[in-house]
């Protein structure tokens, strides 16, 4: 498996983690891309239009990718 095979994975365990918490207030989470350890997700159903979708983002999502991948820096919402 390649390096950014295993990046890949790693994120989507985490992604995968995160999920039932999204789901539960029926929203989820789709994996976009990871560019220069740059995650790119995209919110989906109730979560596009909440009220703490940056602060969930930040504080539940990154959080969580970069506990399974260190180098990621940072992840981004595309609307």
């Amino acid at each position: 498996m390649t390096t950014e095979e295993t990046l890949v994975t790693n994120v989507e365990k985490a992604l995968n983690e995160i999920r039932p918490f999204l789901k539960s207030d029926g929203g989820d989470i789709k994996l976009l891309s990871i560019e220069n350890n740059v995650v790119k997700v995209q919110l989906q159903g109730a979560c596009t239009g909440c009220s703490v979708n940056q602060m969930t983002l930040k504080n539940g999502v990154e959080a969580t990718i970069k506990k399974y991948a260190p180098e990621i820096e940072e992840v981004i919402n595309v609307a």
